[in-house]
């Protein structure tokens, strides 16, 4: 019987590193691929350095990996494209006063798009990576769905994958919570003591994306005022794309009472603050929608919604609106919907689909 072929993205990270190996256990004929998303790693500066200090994908390790597990390994340059669909996406978000997701544009626009495109054009059979979400089968078509570690699951960064690429991924991890990949890491010979979790934007350091900005896009510094909802000027901001709504420390502000931003108006260039309670909503408008259930466009449902990968996803009625959008009302208000960031409808562990916040 012949091996089934599948391309892994290997980011020389502990999760994309076990997949590989859980692959070649399933019997896979694996090729590994590091796609080159932001800059060159250079080596001879990296070899001085902890593992966690050499940039976004570490391609020793990823090396290191494949050699290991003797499987194939290649490194594809995909800047341009990450360049165009995610730091330009990203930079123009905060620009027009909304806030931006990266990681989803980087799935949907680069990382599954490149190893898709890739497969496809070399007539392999599968594509993996090492995220925590799981593909399951339906009674019309395969969907995606919650991984069993809920506390991992990164089914929200996943949303916008086009349905017909579902059939041909697979996710390894899915069935497994992080405790049982920590002893298969060290199986491999990978420096977990060093490779922690990260939390921030692969391409901005130490999770500043305002100094990011300034040096990307200069005139995103244009002061202009802070005010109340009565419009009563409170005081001065730096420039609307490094204020998002919640954000309370770094106003500058001084009122007696904890003042919070409620929201940007780029086109008056004027930062809205008020207190906490103010920034409780219970509807929202959902566009640019991706769904994998059709239902959600001809009728209203009750779903979960998530509206932030670090917010539990809450009770709503999605309504399909004649403008092709979605009208979201939550059975109970939400803090802080942020323009930009992506709501994410789910039915117990199966992902409907999603959109936009306007």
């Amino acid at each position: 019987m012949t091996q089934p072929s599948i391309i892994l993205g290997m980011s020389g990270g502990v999760d994309s590193s076990v997949a590989a190996l859980l692959l070649t256990q399933q019997g896979y004929r694996v090729h590994g691929v590091t796609l080159q998303v932001w800059e060159h790693e250079d080596e001879t500066v990296a070899a001085s350095k902890r593992w966690q200090e050499r940039g976004c994908c570490k391609v020793g390790l990823a090396r290191h990996v494949a050699q290991h597990l003797k499987i194939s390994h290649e490194v594809v340059d995909t800047r341009l494209p990450f360049r165009e669909g995610v730091i330009d996406d990203f930079v123009d978000g905060y620009l027009h006063g909304t806030t931006p997701n990266p990681c989803i544009r980087c799935n949907e626009r680069v990382k599954l798009k490149a190893l898709y495109k890739l497969a496809k054009s070399r007539g392999i059979d599968y594509v993996a990576t090492g995220h925590y979400a799981r593909i399951v089968s339906g009674d019309a078509a395969d969907g995606l769905a919650r991984a069993a570690d809920t506390k991992k699951d990164q089914s929200y960064f996943l949303y916008r994958l086009p349905a017909e690429w579902l059939p041909r991924l697979r996710f390894p991890l899915g069935e497994m919570h992080k405790s049982e990949v920590w002893p298969l890491a060290e199986s491999l010979g990978l420096p977990t003591d060093e490779l922690k979790e990260s939390q921030e934007i692969c391409f901005v350091s130490h999770g500043d994306y305002r100094s990011f900005l300034k040096t990307e896009a200069p005139e995103a510094q244009r002061p202009g005022p802070f005010v109340d909802d009565s419009g009563t000027v409170l005081g001065d901001h730096e420039g609307v794309a490094f204020y998002t709504p919640g954000q309370r420390r770094g106003l500058g502000v001084a009122t007696g009472r904890r003042l919070y931003v409620q929201r940007v108006e780029p086109m008056t260039n004027t930062v809205v603050l008020g207190g906490e309670e103010a920034l409780l909503r219970s509807e929202c408008q959902v566009a640019d929608l991706n769904l994998f259930d059709r239902s959600l466009s001809t009728q209203p449902i009750e779903a979960e919604v998530k509206v932030r990968y670090a917010t539990p996803a809450a009770r709503a009625t999605i309504t399909p609106q004649p403008n092709g959008t979605l009208f979201v009302r939550f059975h109970a208000p939400q803090r802080a919907l942020s323009p930009g960031q992506s709501a994410v409808f789910y039915r117990a562990d199966h992902v409907l689909g999603g959109g936009i916040i306007q």
